[in-house]
């Protein structure tokens, strides 16, 4: 990264005013424009698709559009659209640096369809970090509802019913599987591990990672998962991550294996997640995001008793809009200072 005097930032997605003020007020050498009426109103926090009811006159999207081509610096991809990001790219020359608001953000830039000069000449980043803890939770929940037998207990409770007792499993005894040893991996794992849990992670390489008890490479996750008797995804979206929870991989589990899934549901063969759930081999999975989103009406998964069903609500937090304009803050004194950016997008696998 080479140094610069300034940087001129468009805010391309909904951001609150006190958190543009923030930008400038940690950056000083950021020029910012935003302009809200252009962005459509968030609906809560971390909104950054905003109000899809929100449309644009003709004259505002031409505006919207040259405020795009004429900076330096994106801050989110133009309203959360591929194809609006190709415009961008294509019609300006001097954009370095676009920052995505996912913690994945490697298959809004797949789906651009980019040229390798595009993909070499601008920097993009991620915003891993701020959704690890609030996923790490989910994760975290999740395992321990089904450890705990929430689904028995939810109907020992609406019958009235008081049964004999039963001993319940403990985190403290499980092997926990991580798929993924980035941010939210990484904090997943330090909570198990926390509880008592012995925690292996998979990452693409096999190399070691602090806070896991071992790392193993991805073409070895079924033998990996002959161990465990819990699975944790917090895997982004890519092509080497599609389907990654395969028949092979739930089969491996330990009996009446438990489940959570916190990455992108796309890494998970969800009519092999059905049948196994169906048969008991995965007893119990809480699941924040799908293949298909939102999930269909006519999943199996709604009527599973042993499912546990989040419309993609885990990562939010009160203060993820500030804690993603931080890092964005961040990245940005360090292009102004020629240090490398933290959180880059590999162009060559999306990840």
């Amino acid at each position: 990264m080479s140094a610069s005097d300034r940087l001129r930032v468009f805010i391309a997605t909904p951001l609150t005013p006190e958190n543009c003020e923030l930008l400038v007020e940690l950056e000083p050498r950021i020029d910012l424009v935003v302009e809200q009426e252009l962005l459509p109103p968030m609906r809560w926090v971390g909104d950054h698709d905003g109000d899809p009811a929100h449309t644009r006159t003709p004259e505002q999207q031409a505006r919207f559009d040259r405020l795009c081509d004429q900076a330096e610096a994106l801050y989110g991809i133009p309203d959360t659209d591929p194809a609006a990001l190709a415009r961008t790219v294509a019609a300006n020359p001097g954009l370095r640096w676009v920052h995505t608001m996912a913690a994945g953000g490697g298959a809004q830039l797949r789906a651009a369809g980019l040229d390798d000069d595009a993909l070499q000449r601008i920097a993009f980043t991620r915003s891993s970090g701020p959704h690890a803890r609030t996923l790490a939770e989910f994760a975290l929940f999740g395992i321990l509802a089904g450890a705990k037998d929430l689904p028995r207990l939810r109907a020992q409770q609406d019958a009235r019913q008081w049964t004999g007792r039963w001993v319940m499993r403990a985190v403290f005894d499980l092997t926990v599987l991580i798929l993924g040893t980035g941010a939210i991996g990484a904090e997943t794992a330090r909570l198990f591990s926390a509880l008592g849990a012995r925690v292996i992670g998979v990452n693409r390489s096999g190399h070691p990672v602090d806070g896991f008890d071992a790392v193993v490479p991805t073409d070895r996750i079924a033998e990996a998962a002959a161990e465990a008797d819990a699975l944790v995804n917090t895997l982004p979206q890519s092509d080497g991550t599609t389907g990654i929870v395969s028949a092979e991989v739930l089969d491996a589990l330990g009996p009446d294996a438990l489940l959570a899934s916190t990455g992108r549901g796309t890494a998970i063969d969800e009519p092999a997640l059905v049948a196994a759930l169906a048969d008991g081999r995965v007893g119990f999975a809480a699941l924040d995001v799908f293949a298909v989103e939102p999930l269909p009406a006519d999943s199996p998964l709604w009527g599973m008793a042993n499912v546990l069903i989040a419309p993609h609500t885990a990562a939010l937090h009160g203060n993820e809009d500030r804690l993603i304009a931080e890092l964005f803050t961040e990245n940005a004194r360090r292009l102004l200072d020629g240090e490398e950016l933290l959180n880059p997008i590999d162009t060559k696998t999306f990840v």
